[in-house]
């Protein structure tokens, strides 16, 4: 039974005072058991408030407000498996150069753009998430954070410019995406704001220095409406390529990876606190996040990153 209506049935005279104490100490009880958990965690505290539960993490001073019945959020990830996606953002973070120009393209909460902001005061992010109620938790964990260096923008990118119906399930809002991916029972569709990256940045004076995009399958569709902007700027792009997400949109992971080979750019893969080089995906791929670095203008993150071939 849910704390309220314990305290109702208290309250009502259904439920005596000792046996009300005894039923609530069951679940005060957790509280004591989470103060232990969380030293298995990337999590130093967890705060209760009257707008929500906040987590604290060790390592960054990133604090993460928890939503509603979301499962798959960082934090509630942290909780359950220690650290969320921690290769992942430790390459980011290391590649990224002070100063840089940062597009997270599937903002979701946060996570990436505050880390990243975090760590590099002098960077500009620019978040973008179409989701509206996606797109409010980002707005108040870059507000609960005070970073003033990133700009949620409530836009999705693909490669044509309109209003789309997005596929998105309360429970699992990493899986929003412009299919319906996941197949859950309690998918909505959402009409959001959608651009092309080469639109958006036409009047701007913007220079993209590192992408971020993990879009659920769409990322395809996201590199083709921003292909003048890779071809001139040349950013370094992290990229999310997951079959069973990129077959929702008829392609496979490989015509990403010719799209950008053909355009003077290598592909690797994250080993560890280094990246390997990579050819091609098949049945037996197991990785799912790639970083794309040009062959001339990266040559030296290259030198510095990839895995010597002894």
């Amino acid at each position: 039974m849910r704390l309220q209506e314990l305290k109702n049935e208290f309250l009502t005279g259904k439920t005596d005072k000792w046996s009300y104490i005894d039923k609530m100490y069951e679940h005060h009880s957790l509280l004591l058991e989470y103060a232990d958990f969380l030293k298995q965690t990337n999590i130093s505290s967890i705060s209760i408030q009257d707008d929500g539960v906040v987590m604290d993490f060790r390592d960054s001073g990133v604090r993460f407000l928890t939503a509603g019945q979301d499962k798959r959020l960082a934090s509630l990830e942290s909780l359950n498996f220690g650290h969320y996606e921690k290769e992942e953002l430790d390459i980011q973070l290391a590649l990224i150069d002070a100063g840089s120009t940062v597009f997270d393209i599937g903002g979701n909460y946060g996570w990436y753009a505050c880390h990243v902001a975090k760590q590099f005061p002098t960077c500009s992010i620019h978040s973008f998430e179409p989701i509206p109620a996606t797109y409010s938790f980002l707005e108040k964990n870059i507000q609960l954070n005070h970073l003033q260096n990133v700009k949620a923008v409530p836009i999705g990118f693909s490669d044509s410019k309109g209003s789309f119906d997005f596929s998105y399930d309360p429970a699992l809002s990493v899986n929003a995406s412009l299919k319906n991916v996941s197949a859950g029972a309690n998918v909505v569709s959402v009409t959001c704001q959608v651009e092309t990256v080469d639109e958006y940045l036409k009047g701007k004076d913007v220079v993209i220095d590192f992408i971020k995009c993990d879009v659920e399958g769409a990322e395809l569709l996201v590199y083709k409406g921003a292909l003048e902007t890779l071809k001139s700027q040349k950013p370094m792009v992290f990229s999310e390529m997951l079959r069973k997400w990129t077959s929702k949109f008829d392609y496979h992971p490989n015509d990403i990876i010719a799209l950008f080979r053909e355009i003077g750019y290598e592909i690797f893969v994250i080993e560890g606190d280094k990246l390997a080089p990579f050819s091609t995906v098949d049945e037996n791929t197991t990785q799912t996040n790639y970083i794309f670095l040009h062959k001339e203008k990266h040559a030296h993150k290259i030198t510095q990153f990839v895995q010597s071939a002894d």
